[in-house]
């Protein structure tokens, strides 16, 4: 029986939402948008929420294909582990390339999603590398550190340290959660492969010896 990896998905996702509306009744949202002028924090929100929902329709096709593959036998000519068997079925079956296009479907647009996962902490320390640089810039610019000028600087020197902060915050929190989905993929990609590949050697090895 094959493990629910939509379903968990989908529990992920809505514990994702309540999280989500909480936050946002509470205005935490409102905060850390209004906190970051340079926008880095919501460019994470977005990069995280797509590729959140890119992992539910990986989850769901994977799990149709691990479907697929415990019903082999009653419909031979559907999914990635039939064309797996054709292909080693040939007349000159090349099982290194038949693997190689197998790992291809199951892991290959895995790779990219793991690289949309590091841009989230790289926009991360841009937005530290920023905030920081205008708390440099705003000490190297004050003529002088009287009273009259305490809070305008003091303003100017919060909102850099926002900006470092909120952005690390955000790009570390969203890397770890897209972190954990992927991780899921990859291991039920190689369950998947493996079953796959165990089916290959039991119908060659049902096969008749010359």
């Amino acid at each position: 029986m094959s493990e629910p990896l939509w379903l968990e998905w989908l529990a992920l996702a809505g514990v994702l939402g309540f999280a989500t509306w909480l936050l946002g009744a509470r205005g935490v949202w409102a905060l850390l948008l209004r906190s970051d002028p340079t926008g880095i924090t919501l460019v994470i929100i977005v990069v995280f929420a797509t590729a959140t929902l890119w992992c539910g329709t990986r989850s769901r096709q994977l799990q149709r294909e691990r479907r697929a593959l415990a019903h082999a036998d009653d419909a031979p000519g559907a999914g990635w582990a039939a064309d797996y068997l054709a292909a080693l079925a040939g007349p000159a079956p090349d099982h290194d390339t038949a693997l190689d296009l197998l790992l291809e479907r199951t892991h290959g647009p895995h790779g990219t999603a793991w690289w949309v996962n590091g841009i989230q902490l790289k926009l991360g320390l841009l937005g530290k590398v920023i905030g920081f640089s205008i708390l440099a810039l705003t000490i190297g610019n004050a003529p002088s550190f009287d009273a009259s000028q305490s809070q305008e600087l003091l303003r100017s020197l919060t909102t850099g340290l926002g900006v470092a902060l909120l952005t690390t915050m955000v790009g570390l929190v969203g890397n770890i959660l897209l972190g954990l989905q992927l991780t899921r993929l990859d291991r039920y990609a190689d369950l998947l492969v493996a079953d796959v590949q165990r089916l290959g050697l039991a119908a060659r090895g049902a096969e008749p010896t010359p």
